[in-house]
C-alpha cells in the first residue's frame, strides 16, 4: 500500500505499550507514536521510527509536524492554513463528516506536506484512503488495545491484497536465443500455485511469470524464488512503480500475483544474476504485441489456463496470462502521460 501507516500507542495503557509494540514491530509497521520515556525503556525491541505527539506538535527526527483536532469550522480552517508549512499535518475529528475532509484533501493536493488522519477502525481508515479517489497521503491508528491493532493489521493486509486483472493473450511465436544474463530473484515470502511477478519487456504489458513451486524432475521446488529473466527487464514493485530486473537489490518489496488477480507485497531478499540461455515469447493480446525474455530451461514458467506451464512445453496459440497497462510509458519507473513506443 502506498499510504503512510501510523500505530499511535501513547493513548494506551503503559503497562500495555510494550506487548502492542513488540506486535506492531512483528507486523512490519515501523511508524510508531510514543511517549518520550517510552522510547528508551522499548528500543530493544526492534528498529523504528521514533514519533511524539505533545500537544498541536508532531516531533520527528528531521521533520516537522502539527496536530489538530477537528471540532468546528475554525479548525478546519486551521488546517488549511497549515498546507505547504509542515512535513505533516495529523487531523482528529470525535465526529468525521466527509465534506470537510474533501476540502481538506484537495488543499493538501500537490503540496509538500503530508496529510494524515486520525482512525480508530480499519472501516473509517478505508473511507479517508479513498476519498476523491486520491484520499489522505496515511492514517494514525489510535490504538488503546489489542483489537485497534488488529484493524491496522486488517486494514494493511486488504490494501496489499488488491485486485491487480490480468489478462488472457495468445503466444503468437517462441524463439531460441544465445546466451544473456537472467535475473533470479528471491523473497522473504513463500509463494504458492498460480503465484509469480509481472515481468515483461515493454512497461505497458507484463507476463505472470511463475515462481518455482512447482515440482518438477530437475531440481526441488524453491517457492521463494522467481526466476524472472533477463536484465533488461521491467518488474511491477509493490507501489506500482517499475524497475528494471538489474536494479533490484535486497530489501526492495516487489508485487506478487496470482492467478486470482490478488495480490501481495513480498521482500526482496537476494538477487542472482548468471549467463544463461535464452528463449523470447512474444504474446497478443487486446491488438498489442508484447514479449519476454526469459532463461530457456525446464523450471521456468509462464501462467497459461491458470496453470503453470514451463517455457519448454509452450506452443504458439497457448493461452498467457498478461497484466495490460495503459497506453503510458514509464520515467525512471513511474507512469507518465506521453507517446513512447516499445517493441
Amino acid at each position: 500500500m502506498n499510504k503512510l501507516v501510523w500505530i499511535r500507542l501513547d493513548n494506551a495503557p503503559h503497562q500495555h505499550r510494550k506487548d502492542l509494540t513488540r506486535t506492531a514491530l512483528e507486523q512490519g509497521f515501523r511508524q510508531i507514536v510514543l511517549q518520550p520515556d517510552d522510547y528508551k525503556r522499548l528500543r530493544t525491541l526492534g528498529k523504528y521510527d521514533q514519533i511524539t505527539i505533545k500537544g498541536d506538535e508532531v516531533l520527528l527526527e528531521g521533520k516537522t509536524g502539527k496536530f489538530l483536532t477537528i471540532d468546528s469550522k475554525f479548525d478546519v480552517d486551521r488546517a488549511l492554513g497549515l498546507a505547504g508549512k509542515a512535513d505533516y499535518v495529523v487531523v482528529a475529528a470525535r465526529d468525521w463528516k466527509v465534506i470537510p475532509l474533501e476540502s481538506l484533501i484537495a488543499e493538501y493536493q500537490g503540496m509538500k506536506t503530508k496529510l494524515l488522519a486520525q482512525v480508530s477502525n480499519a472501516e473509517d481508515a478505508r473511507l479517508f484512503l479513498e476519498t476523491l479517489e486520491k484520499g489522505v497521503d496515511g492514517v494514525v491508528f489510535d490504538v488503546r488495545g489489542d483489537h485497534e491493532l488488529s484493524e491496522a493489521v486488517k486494514l494493511v493486509a486488504q490494501a496489499a491484497r488488491i485486485e491487480l486483472p490480468l489478462t488472457e493473450g495468445r503466444v503468437i511465436s517462441i524463439a531460441s536465443l544465445g546466451s544473456g544474463d537472467r535475473v533470479c530473484v528471491d523473497t522473504c515470502t513463500m509463494l504458492g500455485a498460480g503465484e509469480g511477478m509481472l515481468v515483461g519487456s515493454q512497461s505497458s504489458g507484463m507476463f505472470l511469470v511463475h515462481s518455482e513451486s512447482k515440482t518438477n524432475q530437475y531440481a526441488a521446488p524453491r517457492p521463494f524464488r522467481v526466476n524472472a529473466g533477463a536484465v533488461h527487464s521491467y518488474i511491477l514493485m509493490a507501489d506500482r512503480s517499475t524497475k528494471y530486473l538489474s536494479e533490484l537489490a535486497a530489501g526492495d518489496e516487489v508485487l506478487a500475483v496470482g492467478t486470482g488477480d490478488r495480490t501481495q507485497n513480498v521482500v526482496v531478499g537476494r538477487v542472482k544474476i548468471e549467463k544463461r540461455p535464452m528463449v523470447l515469447v512474444e504474446a497478443e493480446a487486446a491488438s498489442r504485441r508484447f514479449n519476454v525474455i526469459l532463461q530457456n530451461a525446464e523450471t521456468v514458467c509462464l501462467v497459461s489456463g491458470g496453470s503453470p506451464v514451463s517455457i519448454v512445453d509452450l506452443k504458439v496459440g497457448d493461452p498467457v496470462a498478461l497484466w495490460v497497462g495503459g497506453g503510458k510509458g514509464r520515467h525512471f519507473g513511474k507512469a507518465i502521460t506521453e507517446n513512447i513506443t516499445e517493441k
